[in-house]
């Protein structure tokens, strides 16, 4: 079910990447910005209602299409019925995961329609995997995953430095990456071995901005301002040994 004009196909990768990028921002922004327009559309007294998103990055509460087999897959049938009986943030995460689900049928519909190969396939998902899914955005988890990819991503290659010993004494603390280093994109083993790596002191993740220093003993990473190391400190250390190590050598 399409809004007005003629029937677009898109044929190509990038094409229905398209596609589904103009879908998604038009069921984002009724899950978002339009909420209020959304949530009266949705009236539970009505039929089965659907919500579709266009290309064109607009979204339309209707009734499902009355062909059969439907011109395109068809969204969740009913979101309206559910609308009272449930907490407004879970009603609109649960037609979140439904639009989600909708998305990905409809790109690879169209992939199956026009002879999409494995590798086609497989870069189409990868495009797409690449955007927060709409649920993400709705429950605010696309916000806080951005943050953590660029706290792993920033930990990463600074460790990935810390290990060459061309780099000594620098190699041993790092300021946040350059952005020439993160558009290089990590490999799958750095991101499991570094993701959940924290602060020996804090606790925290590394932030972007910050300064940290790695213990030449234990090997932890640390905050700069957390063991009270600057970085013009740090370039004048040939060893460094954190607060732990240094009270363990001292009682030694």
């Amino acid at each position: 079910m399409e809004a007005g004009g003629p029937q677009y196909n898109p044929r190509t990768v990038e094409e229905v990447f398209r596609d589904f990028k103009g879908r998604r921002a038009g069921m984002i922004k009724a899950l978002t910005t339009d909420v209020e327009e959304f949530y009266q559309q949705c009236d539970p007294e009505k039929e089965n209602l659907c919500l579709y998103g266009f290309p064109s990055e607009q979204w339309e509460v209707n009734l499902p299409a009355e062909e059969v087999p439907p011109e395109l897959p068809e969204p969740a049938l009913g979101i309206n019925f559910a609308r009272d009986g449930m907490q407004e943030k879970d009603w609109l995460s649960l037609v979140a995961v439904h639009s989600d689900a909708w998305l990905l049928s409809v790109a690879f519909y169209f992939g199956a329609r026009f002879g999409f190969d494995k590798a086609d396939r497989k870069r189409l998902f990868n495009m797409i995997n690449d955007l927060p899914t709409i649920f993400e955005v709705v429950t605010g988890a696309a916000k806080k995953q951005g943050k953590e990819k660029s706290s792993v991503s920033n930990h990463s290659s600074n460790k990935s430095k810390s290990n060459s010993k061309a780099r000594e004494p620098q190699g041993k603390f790092s300021k946040a990456s350059q952005p020439k280093d993160e558009d290089e994109g990590l490999d799958e083993e750095e991101d499991e071995e570094h993701g959940e790596t924290l602060c020996g002191a804090c606790g925290e993740n590394y932030g972007t901005d910050e300064f940290w220093i790695c213990c030449d003993v234990c090997e932890k990473w640390f905050h700069g301002k957390c063991v009270k190391i600057t970085p013009a400190r740090a370039e004048h250390i040939k060893q460094y040994k954190c607060p732990t190590c240094s009270n363990k050598r001292a009682r030694a």
